[in-house]
Order: C-alpha cells, then structure tokens, then sequence
C-alpha cells in the first residue's frame, strides 16, 4: 500500500536489489476499505501485489518482513510511512502474511513478527475468514492468486 507511484517504484527497486526479478504484478486498486492508515500515510492510498521470480523459503518470511520495515522506514517522511510493505508466500493450500500486529490467529515468528493465514484456496476460488483484510475479499484478487498459485504449479 503506497501513497505516490514513485514511492512504489522507489520500493520496488529496493526489494527488486535484494530479492531479484519481479515476475508479475497485480492490478493497482484504491485502498479505501479502512481509515487506519489515514493518519499516517494520508488519504487516496493505492495498493498492489508483487511476485518475484525466486520463490522464497517459508522460513524466510520473518527476515523478508524485516527488510521491508527497513525500507519502508528509509522512504518515510517525518516518521510517517509512505509505503507500507506486508510480505507474504503462497502455497498449494493458503495465502500466508506476515505483520507486526499481533491477534488470538497470528503466530508469533520473533522480533514482534507475526504470521496469518489470510485466506486458504479451494476448488471454487478463495476462502476467507472473519480476519482476512477487506480488500484481499475481492473476487479479482482472488483470481490474481489463484493464477500465481497456478503457475508456481503448485
């Protein structure tokens, strides 16, 4: 989630620097299903997903997170993120997030890092739970992951 397009490219450089090839991107939406980034990071906030052509190790999702707080710390602005970076992995089965924000769902991987299970696929599409984010409910991203999922073949 970003507020400014060259913010995002600044980020993606910078993941692209540590982590390699970016593979595909999904559709940019307007990240409006929530005020809880107002404060911070402002109004008309634009969100987007990234693949890499490496697939990560699970194991390495508590050291990716940490990269990306390191780089959305390096494009804030007054203490306030421009960007905020959330990674994740996709598996046969789900779509696994890491955060900072710990609740009863979340395991705890260290450093204040914690790992959800976001949303599971299924033969007809995606299942969700009572904690998956709002926007991750749409039935085009849905169709975004399912298509990465496919071809990771997987």
């Amino acid at each position: 989630m970003y507020k400014s397009e060259e913010i995002y490219e600044d980020a993606k450089k910078l993941l692209a620097s540590e982590y390699g090839e970016i593979e595909k991107e999904s559709f940019v939406y307007d990240f409006n299903f929530t005020d809880y980034y107002e404060k911070e990071m402002g109004k008309r906030l634009k969100k987007r997903f990234m693949v890499f052509k490496e697939p990560m190790e699970r194991d390495k999702l508590l050291e990716v997170k940490l990269y990306a707080m390191k780089i959305e710390e390096k494009l804030s602005v007054d203490g306030k993120r421009r960007i905020n970076l959330d990674p994740g992995y996709i598996t046969k089965h789900s779509l696994v997030l890491a955060t900072r924000k710990e609740r009863s769902h979340r395991i705890y991987l260290g450093e204040g890092i914690f790992a959800e299970v976001t949303l599971t696929f299924t033969k007809k599409g995606c299942r969700y739970f009572e904690w998956t984010y709002k926007d991750y409910k749409q039935e085009k991203l849905c169709g975004f992951f399912q298509e990465i999922r496919k071809e990771l073949n997987i």
